[in-house]
């Protein structure tokens, strides 16, 4: 694609790079064929193809963001099938979140959109705030009908009864079981710790049980990515993450950085780009970068142990985007949960997204329900005894559509080796 940047908005780096990213497009529009909301609405400007075109003229012209590209860039849910598609190597992620900042900076938003964005973003990173929200939310469920369209969604996922907080989630350091192999980090998260907090021990009972040593680092927590993608600043997380992890390089060592939310495994996969300028943090936030990996990942290099026990239930196995087209892992899970005893059923569709997308089925519920719907009808098709996916948020939207068993792939994989049978199995 053609560029007109002048040369004193290349001297931007954020400018610079996305222009180098318009530049590797070459309008084919592969990206439609896999494109979610373009599948659904049928608009060109809902597609990637579309979305560039609107990025460019804004980004070149150096304009303001209108209504216009507000709406279509809002309806991207970041799913990143398109850079899945792409026969171009297009990096539409770096793109389009250029275009979410740029929107956040030059657009005023009516103020209930603009309320609705602060909140998300203050209460979603924090565990503490995030809890006290869900308990709010369970004394307006009654009286969700009389409420906006945006209310009623936050209202439908959010769970009846709270977990609750786990001691698995606070800094700590859990020893290998039998000989130390690994000494790698897990990341504890914000929502995830929440509304699952059972994953978290998981993870840590499946890890140690494999010779690792888990360490839970003081000072790490929200990844960034949930006020990242609402176009807020997620370089405030990042960077409290990344000093966190560097202390553990430096004073131990680490093997790994692990995370159990793929959303969270992509963003953290990302610091090296998003510190590439930094030049105190640009090193630091690579090597970070670089151990990251997802616990399918991880697990897949170690080597699952034996199971101790097989179940031979049939998963319909739900590839998170930000796992299978963020992070290009698609293989891994499958096959460990094969080797775990499971008979894995692939999911038709299995490119297109959930709906959940971050905060996307908050801002955006009518097209995550259809969205919803839509994959819950594929997994459905399979005939599964129960659904497995490695994202809370996946787990949280997928779970409202169906009343089969939703966990994540660490519990069961945890199960099958000795851990004990996830709750929502029964």
């Amino acid at each position: 694609m053609q560029t007109n940047f002048t040369a004193a908005q290349l001297a931007n780096p954020d400018i610079a790079a996305s222009e180098q990213i318009l530049r590797s497009c070459v309008h084919c529009g592969f990206c439609t064929a896999t494109c979610p909301t373009y599948a659904l609405l049928g608009d060109e400007l809902d597609s990637p193809r579309g979305r560039i075109y609107l990025i460019k003229d804004m980004l070149e012209n150096d304009r303001p963001a209108t209504a216009e590209v507000v709406k279509h860039v809002d309806r991207c849910l970041s799913c990143l099938s398109c850079m899945t598609t792409c026969p171009s190597g297009v990096n539409y992620m770096h793109l389009v979140d250029h275009a979410r900042h740029h929107i956040e900076e030059t657009y005023r938003r009516p103020w209930a959109d603009r309320a609705l964005r602060r909140v998300l973003g203050a209460v979603l990173p924090s565990p503490a705030r995030f809890r006290l929200a869900l308990r709010a939310a369970a004394l307006g469920k009654p009286f969700s009908r009389y409420m906006p369209a945006r209310l009623r969604a936050m209202l439908a996922l959010a769970p009846a009864r709270l977990p609750a907080p786990s001691p698995v989630s606070r800094p700590q350091i859990f020893p290998a079981t039998g000989p130390r192999v690994r000494r790698v980090a897990m990341l504890a998260g914000c929502a995830q710790q929440v509304l699952a907090p059972q994953i978290n021990e998981a993870t840590v009972r499946l890890l140690t049980r494999h010779g690792c040593e888990v360490v839970v680092a003081n000072g790490a927590g929200c990844c960034g990515a949930l006020t990242h993608h609402l176009g807020q600043d997620g370089h405030a997380a990042a960077r409290a993450n990344i000093l966190a992890w560097q202390r553990e390089i430096e004073s131990g060592g680490l093997d790994a950085i692990v995370m159990n939310a793929s959303g969270c495994g992509t963003m953290v996969k990302d610091y090296g780009f998003m510190f590439r300028n930094d030049p105190q943090l640009a090193a630091p936030a690579a090597q970070v970068s670089a151990l990251a990996q997802d616990i399918t990942e991880l697990m897949a290099r170690i080597g699952l142990r034996q199971p101790v026990q097989t179940s031979g239930q049939r998963v319909a196995y739900h590839s998170a985007c930000s796992l299978q087209h963020g992070q290009k892992i698609t293989n891994e899970p499958k096959q460990l949960l094969k080797q775990a005893g499971f008979t894995v059923l692939d999911v038709p569709e299995g490119h297109l997204c959930c709906g959940s997308a971050g905060s996307y089925n908050l801002l955006q519920p009518e097209i995550a329900g259809q969205l919803r719907e839509r994959k819950v009808m594929n997994i459905k098709s399979t005939a599964p005894d129960l659904i497995a996916a490695g994202n809370i948020g996946c787990l949280t939207q997928i779970a409202t559509g169906t009343q089969l068993p939703v966990v994540h792939t660490v519990e069961l994989l945890d199960w099958a080796t000795g851990g004990p049978k996830p709750a929502a199995l029964g």
